[in-house]
C-alpha cells in the first residue's frame, strides 16, 4: 500500500490503514490518487510558468547578469578548447566542470551567441528534469513524493534564475534527482533482477555526475551507503550479499568521477580557486578545510526553507512541551539576531531583513522573529518525524532525503576558504526538503498553496529584477 501510493493521508499510518479493512483501504487509495493528480497539476503549472519566464528572459535580456560574467569564461574555455587535463585545471570557478561542459556543449551545437546558447542549454536541463520526473513518477512506486520533490525545486526562490542564466544548479539537479529516483526505486525493489541492478548502477553514475557538477552533492555518497545498509536489515544471507555487492558497486561508480576530478585538481576545487588567483577581484578562495560555523548556517537555512514547504503546520500541531519549545525558539531567535553578520548570507532573507533597517533595532527584531519561527517550525517537524516514523520508514525517498539533508549540513565542516554559503546553494537540497515536507504533510490546503505561490512569485521577481539593472 505504502509503496504503491507513495505516502499515506495525515490521519492514517501504514499499519493502521492496512489493518482497517477493505473499504477504508479503498478510500485511502482514492484519496491518495486524487492528491497525486493535484500534485501533478501543480508541477505542470509551476514548470510552465518557469519555462515561459526563463524563455522570455533569455530572448530579451542578451547581456550578462548575476554570475554570468564569471561562469561564461569557463563555458567558453570548454567550448573552444574542449575537455582536457589542461582546461579542467585552468577552470576559474569553484563548482565541478560537468555543468560548464553541459553549457559548452550547447554553445558548440547551437553555434550562435555564446551567452544565449549557454542559457538555452541550461534551460534544457530543467526540461529534461521535468520530463524525467514525470516518467519516473509514472512508473515508480512513489509518484506523489517525486512530484513533491520537483515542486519544491520549481518554486524555490532561485529556481527561475538558475533556469534562465548560466548558474550551474540546473545540470546538477538533473543528474542528482534523476539519479536518486533511479537508485531508490531499484534499491527498494522486492527482488533483484538484471534490469533493477542496471538501473541501480545508472542511478549511481548519475549521482557521480551530479557531484562533478556541484561538489556539495558529495552528501549523496554517505546517504547511499547508510540507506543501503538499512536496506540490508532482515534479509536472508544470499540476498543480503547480492544487495551488498550492489551498494559497493554503486559507491564505486558514483565515486569514480569525483576521484578523477581530485586527481586532476589535486583537491576538491581547481588550483586557481584554491589559491585565490582565479577571481582576484573577488578574493575568492575555496579548498578542503575546517569551518565550524558553516554547518550552523547550512542548518539554519535548511530549516528556513523547510518552513514554507510545511506551512501552516507550525500553527496546527499541539506540542506536549509547547512552552519549552517556545522558549527554545525565542532564545534561538535572539542568538541568531546577535550573530546576524555571520549567519545571514546574500539572498532574499538578507534583503528582507534590510527592509527593517530604517526602524530602531528593526533588523535585530525582524531577524529574531524570523529565526524564532524557523526554529519552532523545525522543532514541530522533528516531532512529526518521530510521531510518523512508521510512515517515514515505509517511504524510502523520505529516508534518503533525511540522510542527504543531514549529510549536506555536516559536510560544510570541511568547506574551507572564504566563499559564502549563498542561500541559493540550498536549491541543491530543495527537492530533498520537498520529499520530507510532502511525506510528513501531504495535504495541500489553501494556506499551503499560498505559501508555495509566494515562493514562486519571489523566484520570478528575483530573475526579472536583473532585467532592469545595468
Amino acid at each position: 500500500m505504502s509503496e504503491a501510493s507513495g505516502t499515506l493521508p495525515d490521519s492514517l499510518s501504514t499499519v493502521d490503514t492496512l489493518a482497517a479493512g477493505g473499504p477504508q483501504v479503498r478510500d485511502c487509495q482514492i484519496e491518495v490518487q486524487s492528491r497525486t493528480r493535484r500534485y501533478l497539476s501543480l508541477v505542470i503549472i509551476a514548470f510552465a510558468l518557469q519555462l515561459l519566464s526563463a524563455a522570455l528572459f533569455i530572448g530579451f535580456v542578451n547581456r550578462p547578469v548575476f554570475d554570468d560574467q564569471y561562469n561564461l569564461s569557463d563555458v567558453q574555455t570548454y567550448a573552444h578548447q574542449g575537455l582536457s587535463v589542461a582546461t579542467v585545471r585552468s577552470q576559474r570557478n569553484p563548482p565541478g566542470p560537468a555543468s560548464f561542459l553541459w553549457m559548452a556543449a550547447g554553445v558548440r551545437v547551437l553555434g550562435r551567441a555564446e551567452l544565449r546558447d549557454a542559457r538555452i542549454a541550461n534551460l534544457i536541463s530543467w526540461v529534461l528534469l521535468f520530463v524525467g520526473i514525470l516518467l519516473g513518477a509514472r512508473y515508480g512506486s512513489f509518484p506523489q513524493i517525486w512530484y513533491g520533490a520537483l515542486l519544491a525545486a520549481l518554486v524555490f526562490p532561485h529556481s527561475v534564475m538558475a533556469a534562465a542564466t548560466t548558474l550551474t544548479e540546473g545540470p546538477a539537479l538533473l543528474f542528482a534527482i534523476l539519479g536518486t529516483l533511479a537508485w531508490i526505486e531499484s534499491a527498494w525493489c522486492p527482488t533483484v533482477t538484471a534490469s533493477s541492478f542496471l538501473l541501480l548502477i545508472l542511478g549511481a553514475f548519475s549521482m557521480g555526475m551530479a557531484i562533478s557538477c556541484r561538489q556539495y552533492y558529495l552528501a549523496l555518497l554517505p546517504a547511499v551507503a547508510l540507506f543501503g545498509l538499512l536496506r540490508l536489515r532482515g534479509l536472508r544471507s544470499k540476498e543480503r550479499w547480492v544487495r551488498l555487492v550492489g551498494i559497493i558497486l554503486s559507491l564505486s561508480v558514483a565515486s569514480a568521477p569525483v576521484i578523477l576530478l581530485i586527481v586532476v585538481w589535486r583537491g576538491l576545487t581547481s588550483p586557481g580557486v584554491a589559491t585565490g588567483l582565479s577571481h582576484p577581484e573577488l578574493g575568492w578562495r575555496a579548498y578542503a578545510g575546517l569551518s565550524a560555523f558553516r554547518p550552523i548556517v547550512a542548518g539554519f537555512y535548511s530549516c528556513f526553507y523547510l518552513a514554507p514547504l510545511t506551512f501552516p503546520v507550525v500553527w496546527r500541531v499541539r506540542l506536549p512541551f509547547r512552552w519549552l519549545a517556545l522558549l527554545a525558539a525565542a532564545l534561538s531567535g535572539i542568538l541568531a539576531a546577535c550573530l546576524r553578520p555571520s549567519l545571514i548570507q546574500p539572498g532574499p532573507l538578507r534583503a528582507l531583513i534590510a527592509l527593517a533597517s530604517r526602524l530602531p533595532a528593526g533588523e535585530f527584531l525582524l531577524l529574531a522573529c524570523v529565526a524564532a519561527l524557523t526554529v519552532y517550525n523545525a522543532i514541530v517537524i522533528g516531532l512529526l518525524v518521530w510521531q510518523k516514523r512508521h510512515t517515514v520508514l515505509s517511504c524510502p525517498p523520505a529516508i534518503f532525503a533525511l540522510l542527504t539533508v543531514a549529510f549536506f549540513i555536516l559536510e560544510q565542516l570541511g568547506v574551507g576558504g572564504n566563499v559564502p554559503l549563498y542561500d541559493r546553494y540550498l536549491l541543491q537540497i530543495a527537492p530533498f526538503l520537498g520529499m520530507i515536507a510532502f511525506t510528513l504533510i501531504p495535504r495541500l490546503g489553501f494556506s499551503r498553496l499560498l505559501a508555495l505561490g509566494v515562493m514562486d512569485v519571489v523566484a520570478h521577481v528575483i530573475l526579472w529584477s536583473h532585467a532592469f539593472k545595468r
